[in-house]
C-alpha cells in the first residue's frame, strides 16, 4: 500500500492503523485473561455442584431399603442442562444419576479431582470412606460458546468505535494543521515579486523552525534582487549624462567635418549612442517596474495621464499616428500615474515602432479598466508571441528595439496583480497585433460619483 502524499493522510492513516493494532491486540489480550477466568468459575461450579450434590446422594442411597439400585432423578421441567451427574459405588455401578446423564460420557473412576476428555470437563469426588462416588461432567462445548460470546462482545464494539475513533482522529489532525494550512495560503496567495516574510506565529513549535529558514531565504533573495534593481538603475543613471555629452560631440563632430565619409561615420556614433540611451531609459523603467511600489492608498483618473502621453508620442510621430479613445467616464485605480505612464509609453512605442507606417495605432481605454493597444501589420507567428515578453526578445520585423518594452508592462501587470496578453491577429481580423493589460482596482462606483 503505498503511503498518502499529505502529512494528514500519513497521520491519519498511521494513528488509525496503530489504533486499530492496539484495540485488536487489547481484546485479545482481555479475551484470553477472560477465558481463564471464565475456567476458573466453571471448575468452581463442577466442585460446587459436587459438593452439595453428594450429601444428599449419600443420604438417600443409604436410606435405601435394598442395595445396588440405579435410580435417576426426574426433571421437575424442562430446561437446559450444563452440568449432569452421576454417582457411582466403589465397584462401578451407577447407584444415582441426573435426568440427561449419559453414562457413555463418564470414564472409569480414576481418583477425586478434574479431569478432561475430547468433550467434557469432569470434577471427580467420594465419601463414605470411597464407597460412593460422584462425577460432574460439563460439556466443553458449552464453554466454547460462552468465550466466543465474549470474544464477539469485545470485537463487535470495534465496528463502530474504530470508524468514529478513525473520524475524529482525523478531524484532529485537521484541526492540529490548521496553522498550516493558513500558512500554505498566505504564502499561495503571493504575488510573484513579493518576498516579504510570512505571518508563521501561529505554527506549531515543530514547524516553526522550517517558517522561519523559508523567511530567511525570502528575505535574501530579496536583498539580492534588490540590489540587482539598483544596481541597474544606478547604472543607467549614471550613463545618461555621460551618454548625452557624447552624442553632443558627435553632432558637433557631424557639424565640424567636411569630410561626407566621416560625417557619416559621426552620424552612425550618434545613432548608437541614442540607441544606447533609450536602452539605459529601458534599464530605468525596468528597474521601476520590478523595484518599486507600483499601488497607492488612493485611487485617482488615470484618462489624463493617456492623453498626455498619446499627445507627446503623437508629436514624435506625425499627425495622426495614434488613434486615443477613451470612455466618457473617469477610470478610477489605484495603480501609480507613472506605471500607468511607463506601461502605456512602452505599448504605444512598439506598436509605433513595428506596425504599419501608414495604419494608425488604436490605443482604446474602456470604462471597466481594459486597455487595448493595436496596430496594423504582418501575423506574429505563435512561437514568437510566446517569447515577446521576455528581456530582450525583438520581434523578426527588421525594426530596432531594445527588447524591454513588453517585459517591462509584463512586470507591471505581475506586480500590480493585473493580467496582460498579447495577440496576433488582432480582434476582429487576419492580421496585426495588439496588447490587452486590465487595470487593476477599477471602481466604477466610485466613477460615477466622480462624474456627479
Amino acid at each position: 500500500m503505498k503511503a498518502p502524499r499529505s502529512l494528514q493522510g500519513r497521520l491519519g492513516l498511521w494513528l488509525g492503523l496503530v489504533l486499530t493494532a492496539l484495540w485488536v491486540a487489547a481484546a485479545s489480550v482481555t479475551a484470553l485473561i477472560a477465558r481463564g477466568e471464565i475456567e476458573q468459575v466453571f471448575d468452581a461450579a463442577l466442585q460446587e455442584t459436587a459438593q452439595r450434590i453428594l450429601p444428599l446422594a449419600v443420604v438417600d442411597i443409604l436410606n435405601r431399603e435394598e442395595a445396588g439400585i440405579s435410580q435417576r432423578l426426574a426433571a421437575i421441567r424442562e430446561h437446559d442442562e450444563y452440568f449432569t451427574c452421576i454417582v457411582r459405588d466403589d465397584q462401578g455401578r451407577i447407584l444415582l444419576q441426573s435426568h440427561a446423564a449419559d453414562p457413555t460420557v463418564f470414564p472409569a473412576w480414576d481418583g477425586a479431582g478434574f479431569r478432561s476428555t475430547a468433550t467434557h470437563r469432569l470434577y471427580n469426588d467420594e465419601a463414605v470412606q470411597g464407597t460412593i462416588r460422584i462425577t460432574v461432567a460439563e460439556p466443553l462445548a458449552h464453554r466454547a460458546i460462552v468465550a466466543w460470546d465474549i470474544q464477539m462482545g469485545l470485537g463487535l464494539p470495534l465496528l463502530v468505535v474504530l470508524p468514529v475513533a478513525l473520524i475524529a482522529i482525523v478531524m484532529a489532525v485537521r484541526a492540529s494543521l490548521a496553522p498550516l494550512r493558513k500558512f500554505r495560503d498566505r504564502l499561495a496567495a503571493r504575488g510573484a515579486s513579493d518576498l516579504s516574510p510570512v505571518a508563521s506565529t501561529d505554527l506549531p513549535s515543530e514547524l516553526a523552525p522550517l517558517a522561519e529558514t523559508m523567511n530567511s531565504l525570502l528575505a535574501r533573495l530579496d536583498a539580492a534582487f534588490e540590489s540587482e534593481r539598483s544596481f541597474a538603475a544606478n547604472a543607467a543613471h549614471e550613463l545618461r549624462t555621460p551618454l548625452a555629452g557624447a552624442i553632443a560631440q558627435a553632432q558637433r563632430l557631424q557639424a565640424e567635418m567636411r569630410d561626407a565619409d566621416a560625417r557619416a561615420r559621426a552620424g552612425e556614433i550618434e545613432a548608437n549612442l541614442k540607441r544606447l540611451t533609450r536602452l539605459a531609459e529601458r534599464l530605468l523603467q525596468l528597474a521601476r517596474a520590478e523595484g518599486g511600489r507600483l499601488r497607492r492608498g488612493f485611487v485617482a483618473d488615470v484618462r489624463p495621464v493617456a492623453r498626455l502621453i498619446v499627445d507627446e508620442l503623437a508629436r514624435v510621430g506625425g499627425p495622426g499616428c495614434i488613434r486615443l479613445t477613451l470612455p466618457a467616464t473617469a477610470v478610477l485605480t489605484d495603480l501609480d500615474p507613472d506605471a500607468f505612464a511607463i506601461l502605456l509609453r512602452n505599448l504605444i512605442e512598439n506598436a509605433l515602432r513595428h506596425g504599419r507606417a501608414d495604419c494608425p495605432v488604436d490605443v482604446v481605454l474602456s470604462g471597466d479598466g481594459t486597455l487595448i493597444v493595436a496596430n496594423e501589420g504582418p501575423v506574429v507567428p505563435a512561437d514568437d508571441l510566446a517569447r515577446l515578453t521576455q528581456r530582450f526578445e525583438r520581434a523578426k520585423s527588421g525594426a530596432t528595439g531594445s527588447g524591454l518594452g513588453l517585459a517591462i508592462v509584463r512586470s507591471i501587470a505581475e506586480r500590480t496583480g493585473s493580467s496582460f496578453e498579447i495577440r496576433s491577429p488582432r480582434a476582429g481580423g487576419d492580421s496585426g497585433f495588439e496588447a490587452i493589460y486590465r487595470i487593476p482596482d477599477v471602481r466604477p462606483e466610485r466613477s460615477r460619483n466622480a462624474q456627479e
